[in-house]
């Protein structure tokens, strides 16, 4: 390994260094550099338009500073017209992203903040993401101290889950090598703290802390942050319960005898794009090879300043390190991290992904505790109609003893029970329609994003749409004989990417109401992008695609071959090798 200290980048240097070559840094600034370098360290003068009454919003500057304090202006777009009629400003309200780390969340926690989504949210609802967290919608803007001093009391934030800065750090949920996975979760929660904003703006603002003579200094992040978001994982094989390429940063854990040793590091995946743009496209992230735990934080900061300082700040479409890489180069951009993290990536070590999604059910872990992974569809709970699924995991939550823990696949597990309190868990999620033996895999394989009424962003349904379109799909492999085989599917209302649709056998991507990109040819280990199929068709037109696809794959596939890799073999589509050169060739 190289004995090179590592590179010292001060902050006046931070947005004046450059890469050895396609240098952007002369190039005009976008707007949100600006916004960012005027904000006085993330404080804008959002005080001002929190005790401004005469809207239930913020300014523009104030509406985007807001997110990098874990937070988005949206407003109910099902009445946006209505109001209009009446001369009314749209219904202003806030969603809040919590920050948490690997997902874990005691239940005392939890019990706050079901009342509080209860009794605080226009919707009542608490939303899983898959960033494995948790969201609240419908926050009107007199909430949002309250909202922030609540989670400051039970010991969690917001800080840096949205905008420009590396956000929630998600982590492999798998209970069952609860070992490794306390180990791999020890360094999801270290790398979150260790890149987290250092601004004393959260504090002032929403927690009413003092302000400091001292000024505020970024020495991770600098004083205008991230060229553009930036998503880290952690990752335990054989699981990729987390999609490691749809993230900028990913560290595999490597573990032998039961101990993990190390990582595999993997940067530059990332899977937003824009419509029509084709400068912007999906793409896998790079293997840069293995480190011992003990460099993982330096590596990550090595990572990310690496992208600080060359990251795209002329052009926010093409910001993401992903493009970066493909701009100055994979071999410069690794050089780079090794020459500030004073150390040299060694060999990657062998692993393999063999499946993803989460196992479901009641399963045992090697220290004896129990187990019981909650399918919750679309991650959103609420108490539904003869199934109160809320208030169903608030009741678990009064008597559990262990701690629960979201997934990047926007379910719940019940972790660490003791064999002596399952009946008394399964009987209340049986209940309260938490456990279902009816639910198909394929309903627990297909994933949407929240898209209308609230994601200012959706040009489609995502959310609201995915279960009858999923009711749909299940027909057809009944009708084929697949009842118990399934299509990991996922359904995006835009572009973005949020429920990684651009990992799917099938995805589908908005492109306005009723009207969606099909994509196909992803596989079920999440290690291959899909390629367009049809563009802009409406919901009968995919499903007359798909129907005669699902009868093929039925006949004539090869034993265990998801429906992805038929696609392939068959050349139905061809496979997406370099997303920067082929991801928009045709189909076939």
């Amino acid at each position: 390994m190289s004995n090179n200290k590592p590179r010292t980048v001060t902050l006046t240097q931070a947005v004046n260094l450059t890469p050895p070559q396609n240098d952007v840094s002369d190039l005009p600034l976008s707007d949100s550099e600006r916004f960012k370098r005027e904000s006085n360290y993330l404080r804008g003068t959002i005080v001002d338009d929190l005790n401004n009454g005469l809207t239930g919003g913020f300014n523009s500057d104030n509406s985007q500073l807001i997110r990098l304090h874990g937070m988005y202006q949206q407003d109910d777009r099902d009445i946006r017209k209505e109001r209009l009629e009446q001369k009314l400003e749209p219904l202003i309200n806030m969603m809040l992203r919590c920050r948490l780390p690997g997902g874990i969340i005691t239940p005392k926690q939890w019990l706050t903040i079901d009342k509080f989504a209860t009794e605080a949210t226009r919707y009542g609802s608490i939303r899983l993401t898959t960033r494995q967290t948790f969201q609240f919608h419908g926050l009107f803007k007199h909430s949002l101290k309250s909202a922030h001093q609540l989670l400051h009391n039970i010991g969690l934030d917001s800080i840096a889950t949205a905008g420009d800065v590396n956000r929630n750090v998600l982590c492999t949920s798998n209970p069952i090598e609860s070992k490794v996975h306390q180990q791999a979760y020890y360094w999801a929660s270290k790398i979150s703290e260790h890149l987290l904003p250092k601004t004393r703006a959260y504090i002032e603002i929403w927690l009413d802390g003092e302000k400091l003579a001292t000024p505020d200094s970024e020495p991770i992040l600098s004083s205008t942050y991230l060229p553009r978001k930036f998503k880290t994982t952690v990752v335990i094989p054989p699981v990729n319960d987390v999609d490691v390429h749809a993230n900028d940063l990913s560290f595999v854990a490597i573990a032998e005898k039961g101990e993990l040793i190390g990582f595999n590091v993997l940067v530059g995946g990332g899977l937003a794009m824009t419509h029509g743009d084709k400068t912007t496209y999906p793409r896998k992230a790079d293997d840069f090879g293995f480190i011992p735990v003990e460099k993982v934080l330096t590596f990550a900061e090595a990572v990310v300043t690496t992208q600080r300082d060359w990251g795209n700040r002329h052009n926010r479409k093409n910001a993401k390190t992903k493009y970066t890489l493909e701009r100055v180069g994979v071999e410069n951009f690794k050089k780079e991290v090794e020459l500030r993290a004073g150390s040299a990536f060694m060999t990657s070590k062998p692993y393999k992904f063999t499946q993803r999604g989460d196992q479901f059910g009641w399963y045992k872990g090697i220290d004896d505790n129990w187990h019981l992974t909650l399918f919750i569809e679309n991650g959103r709970l609420l108490d539904y109609p003869n199934k109160p699924l809320k208030t169903g995991v608030a009741e678990i939550a009064k008597i559990h003893q262990g701690d629960l823990r979201i997934t990047a696949n926007q379910n719940l597990i019940i972790a660490n029970v003791p064999a002596e309190q399952k009946e008394a868990i399964e009987k209340i999620a049986r209940e309260y329609g938490l456990l279902d033996d009816t639910v198909t895999l394929q309903r627990k394989y297909s994933m949407a994003c929240v898209s209308y009424p609230t994601c200012p962003l959706a040009m489609a349904e995502a959310e609201r749409f995915l279960p009858s379109f999923v009711t749909k799909i299940e027909q057809m492999l009944s009708q084929h004989h697949l009842s118990d085989d399934y299509i990991i599917l996922r359904v995006t209302g835009c572009p973005n990417g949020c429920a990684r649709a651009m990992l799917a056998e099938v995805g589908m991507v908005g492109k306005a109401p009723g009207r969606y990109n099909l994509y196909l040819g992803g596989n079920r280990e999440g290690t291959r992008i899909p390629r367009l199929y049809k563009e802009n068709v409406n919901v009968e037109e995919i499903l007359l695609v798909l129907e005669p696809l699902i009868k093929d794959w039925s006949v004539h596939r090869h034993q265990d071959e998801g429906f992805g890799d038929f696609v392939i073999r068959h050349e139905i589509v061809k496979p997406v090798l370099n997303s920067a050169i082929d991801f928009y060739q045709v189909a076939n």
